[in-house]
């Protein structure tokens, strides 16, 4: 299992580009294999903090997670994308998502319509933007397109598509090359997406998906109390239809439980449970919780750095 950390913002802090290239360099010289950009209204857009981390690195792959499909068209998202792999040397991932209807409707005040259906023929329609043949046509349900489309220096990025219920993993093991999770478990990585997703993708004749699980972590001295933190940290995302059914999915635990919070004997316990549950990649979104905040995302990256190598050969 792949071991990668967020270089951008996902605990509700603010990652200006100054901090967003520091954090890039970081995660490289750690050794993990990944570095995760969000995209959220307070953070950097994420595929263009993409490309500004490929300008600072050379060997880490550089994913988003997750840029939402409906306010872009596929063939001005692909073109982006294609220049932000440009930027890395081939080493991008565009991980996308339908997101939530409160962030689709409310915010951008577009209709939330078909989302699996819609994601999949979005995903058509970016593996066509992707093949450098310069020209895209597509004729479908939501989008007509006939348009020109070369990027210099580009090559092809794989697509993972965020993923929880079961038409949305069906079509990312159908169009995309995996899925990014966030606020699975263990278990329900282990008995509802990895089963769902990983037989849509056989069944149509594909690789096996990659299964990137994103998880808040958190190495702390006093774990009652950092769950007391993360609980108000986290209360935002209870309202979410989505994170409720893979809370479902996974035992209906509190969020402060999911996420792996304690000391490193516990932390290292739960990613290695990840791992054993088919997870390919580990996301974490490193916090602190602890009193000394900075001390205790300090110990989490020292013991998700450690980790990483042995995490890996495991696999």
């Amino acid at each position: 299992m792949r071991l990668g950390v967020f270089i951008g913002d996902a605990s509700g802090l603010r990652t200006d580009v100054a901090a967003l290239l520091a954090n890039a360099r970081e995660a490289e010289d750690l050794g993990f294999a990944t570095g995760w950009l969000p995209h959220i209204p307070w953070s950097l857009d994420a595929l263009t903090a993409t490309a500004l981390a490929g300008q600072v690195t050379s060997r880490i792959e550089i994913g988003t997670a997750v840029v939402p499909t409906y306010p872009r068209h596929p063939v001005s998202m692909a073109q982006q994308a294609l220049s932000a792999q440009a930027a890395c040397g081939g080493r991008a991932v565009l991980g996308i998502g339908p997101s939530h209807p409160v962030v689709i409707e409310r915010m951008h005040g577009l209709p939330y319509v078909h989302p699996a259906r819609h994601t999949a023929e979005y995903v058509d329609v970016l593996k066509l933007a992707f093949h450098g043949t310069g020209h895209v046509r597509h004729e479908g349900e939501f989008f007509t397109v006939d348009a020109m489309l070369e990027v210099p220096g580009a090559s092809e990025l794989p697509v993972l598509v965020a993923a929880l219920a079961p038409m949305m993993l069906r079509a990312a093991g159908t169009k995309a090359d995996g899925t990014i999770t966030y606020w699975a478990n263990e278990r329900a990585i282990a008995e509802h997406v990895v089963p769902t997703i990983a037989t849509a993708a056989a069944h149509a004749g594909r690789p096996a998906p990659r299964v990137v699980a994103g998880i808040p972590v958190a190495v702390v001295s006093d774990v009652d109390k950092a769950k007391q933190r993360a609980a108000a940290l986290f209360a935002g995302y209870n309202g979410i239809p989505a994170y409720q059914r893979i809370r479902g999915e996974g035992g209906d635990e509190a969020l402060p439980d999911i996420a792996i919070i304690g000391d490193e004997k516990a932390v290292e316990a739960r990613l290695r449970g990840y791992a054993d549950a088919g997870a390919t990649d580990v996301a974490a979104a490193v916090i602190g919780l602890d009193d000394d905040r900075e001390g205790s995302m300090h110990r989490t990256m020292q013991l998700l750095s450690a980790l990483a190598p042995t995490l890996a050969a495991a696999s």
